[in-house]
């Protein structure tokens, strides 16, 4: 490890760091646009200057300079200051005076530095150039014009994204950074490279001229528009979420975030539901919710065991499904269920159903086998690990089903279930020689007949799980269901099972499941707690308006078994109430009183009976899955998501996904006003 002092502090530092890493570890700060740490080394911005000896008599570059033993680095000499001047001298020759107008103002890079290590006055008067803007599709706003040819957005596209969408055209100061014929970016994860520009040259479509940065409330909050459980920024104005940013989340999320993440949030002030309302002659009519409570009571009058259920949608947090199986089983019934997509499979043992390898481990993969899931739009950010290992291990992939692109080359083994139970011999044998070898396994297989039978069974012939590896993975794709896994909500054979008995129901309790399947309750009296008018609550007899995630404290279930726990925004609108007050005010209409009062009440609630929800983090289990027999599983492999923007309630009422689904998805022409 080379050892190099820096302003006169002695650091060591791994071997390969950079002399700017060097210059971080010893506490100071270096000015630099184009130097990213998650993206490659491109050198170009020239701000980074720092003297070194040994070594020419000039400045140079630290961010691609390599630290070596016996450096003596300078970062504050006066040389250093004149050239950094020099550089932001020519970085602001071009540039307009957008600042009152423009979208990054206030937490803008180049206002930054330039305050910091620029001139007090220009010494240039010749025009500045102009650039025409580019269209990048319904996300990323451009202004060219402002763009210092930093590539950071070009290399994220290439690197993380697994896109070639975006480059430059021309040379020299005639340079200009566009995507390819100027078509939308074909990325999920398009929205990240507005907050990698350093300028003002790419910003949020969405979010264009709404808000200033100091006038935003900012709650950290987790997202849920899939299992990942993305650390996020809720930020908000009055009682509206305008824009949600990423955290920096090394085990999570790194400090990326996909277009749902950030842009569904439109969809939260849109088809709300803000007041009861109750079912009269055939016709919803709004109520108070004495009203509907009343309504309630009088069809659950004299409730018999397993007379009642609940179904729970993808948006649902702990603290509802507790409250709901709490009220349940205070009614005398066990129905319970968190699968909203009708699957059945065994749910005896967690630690087959989570992702073991963490979702950071899968870096450390150099074979993975992904087995009826399409990663990227399942878990996008599980897949920019896989690509990850790909880019630094040479990690080889291959999956089963129907061939999509994963950014990524894999080797398609066929789109049939059956190969689960005989997998082609190259693929065994580089998993079972494999030092870290990885499944993937994705919601289809699960529910397909012998499918979690035979994941199981590959894993150990092939030795996936070890002393000090454990290589097999669920693929969840819904925010709440390693939560209700965790709770025990569910009831054996799934929601087919519950539908089975819907003769004998006289209610059941749908918690945001519009995805649901409820045809075979056609004649059971339905009541919906959510927070959107979406396909579920069409067919409900009562509607009791709840909190959307952004309206509420939560506790937050991840696919790898990871708890946390989500800060409220703002407050719901109208009438809508948090989904577990709605259980505890209408139990104690029922006769049957929930034993908590309060926030803290209900997770002392919580962490009484179910310990492991009670602190942030991964539990560690050991390994004991399920014996499980049955018939080699076989036929097609339909992957869950079909489309990737219009997944939920939220984002069906978001402006935003809609355009997304119809121009990246669906291919449709979008013209700009002027056309």
């Amino acid at each position: 490890m080379p050892k190099l002092t820096v302003d006169g502090i002695e650091v060591e530092v791994p071997a390969g760091a950079t002399v700017l890493q060097a210059c971080e570890a010893a506490g100071k700060e270096i000015p630099r646009f184009c130097y990213h740490e998650r993206l490659s080394i491109a050198g170009n911005c020239r701000m980074c200057l720092v003297e070194v000896a040994p070594g020419p008599p000039k400045p140079q570059a630290s961010c691609a300079l390599p630290a070596a033993d016996g450096q003596t680095i300078t970062t504050t000499s006066e040389k250093v200051k004149k050239a950094r001047e020099g550089v932001m001298e020519f970085l602001l020759i071009n540039h307009p005076l957008d600042c009152p107008i423009c979208d990054q103002g206030g937490e803008c890079d180049l206002q930054d530095q330039s305050l910091a290590y620029g001139r007090g006055h220009t010494r240039f008067h010749e025009n500045k150039r102009a650039v025409t803007e580019k269209y990048m599709g319904p996300i990323v706003k451009t202004a060219m014009t402002r763009c210092i040819q930093c590539t950071r957005c070009v290399r994220f596209a290439e690197e993380v994204g697994g896109v070639e969408d975006i480059g430059a055209i021309y040379r020299g100061e005639n340079m200009q950074i566009t995507t390819y014929l100027e078509h939308a970016i074909q990325s999920e994860l398009s929205g990240n490279v507005v907050d990698l520009c350093p300028v003002g040259a790419l910003t949020s479509k969405p979010y264009a001229f709404e808000a200033r940065p100091w006038e935003l409330t900012k709650t950290p909050g987790i997202d849920v528009m899939d299992a990942v459980g993305t650390n996020v920024r809720f930020d908000a104005r009055g009682r509206q979420v305008l824009r949600v940013l990423p955290r920096i989340n090394e085990d999570v999320n790194e400090e990326w975030a996909h277009d749902k993440t950030r842009h569904a949030v439109d969809g939260l002030v849109r088809s709300r539901l803000d007041q009861p309302y109750v079912r009269v002659k055939g016709r919803l009519q709004p109520a108070s919710w004495a009203d509907a409570f009343a309504a309630i009571a009088k069809k659950l009058k004299g409730v018999g065991k397993d007379e009642v259920a609940a179904v729970a949608g993808d948006l649902v947090e702990v603290e509802s499904l507790y409250a709901a199986k709490k009220l349940i089983a205070a009614l005398g019934s066990s129905l319970v269920e968190g699968r909203q997509n009708g699957l059945g499979y065994d749910t005896s043992s967690l630690s087959a159903l989570r992702s073991n390898t963490g979702i950071a481990g899968l870096e450390r993969a150099d074979v993975i086998l992904l087995a009826g899931t399409n990663l990227r739009w399942e878990a996008s950010l599980l897949n920019t690990r896989v690509r990850k290992a790909i880019r630094r291990g040479k990690a080889k992939v291959f999956a089963i089903g129907r061939e999509v692109d994963l950014t990524y080359k894999a080797t398609w083994l066929g789109n049939d279930l059956g190969l689960l139970a005989s997998l082609p011999a190259e693929a065994a044998d580089a998993l079972k020689n494999a030092e870290q070898p990885v499944l993937l396994v994705g919601e289809t297989v699960l529910g397909a007949e012998g499918g979690f039978a035979a994941a199981l069974k590959l894993a150990a012939d092939l030795k996936l799980v070890r002393d000090d590896w454990n290589g097999f993975n669920i693929v969840h794709t819904a925010a709440s269901r390693m939560g209700a896994l965790m709770l025990g909500f569910a009831t054996p054979g799934g929601l087919p099972a519950i539908a089975a008995k819907a003769e004998s129901l006289k209610a059941l309790f749908v918690l945001g499941a519009d995805e649901a399947d409820l045809s075979a309750f056609e004649g059971t009296f339905k009541i919906y707690v959510g927070h959107h008018g979406d396909r579920a609550a069409h067919s409900a007899d009562v509607i009791l308006p709840g909190a959307a995630y952004t309206e509420k404290p939560g506790t937050w279930v991840n696919l790898e078994g990871r708890v946390q726990f989500s800060e409220r925004a703002v407050f719901p609108p109208g009438d809508a109430r948090e989904d577990w007050t709605i259980f505890r005010a209408l139990s104690e209409v029922l006769g049957a009183k929930l034993p908590f009062d309060s926030p803290g009440q209900l997770r002392a609630a919580i962490a009484a009976d179910h310990p492991a929800l009670a602190e942030e983090g991964v539990q560690p289990l050991d390994w004991s899955p399920p014996k499980l027999d049955g018939a080699a599983p076989k036929g097609e492999i339909r992957y869950p998501i079909e489309d990737f923007y219009l997944t939920n309630a939220v984002c069906r009422a978001s402006y935003t996904m809609e355009r997304c689904s119809a121009e990246i998805i669906h291919k449709q022409p979008m013209l700009e006003a002027a056309e």
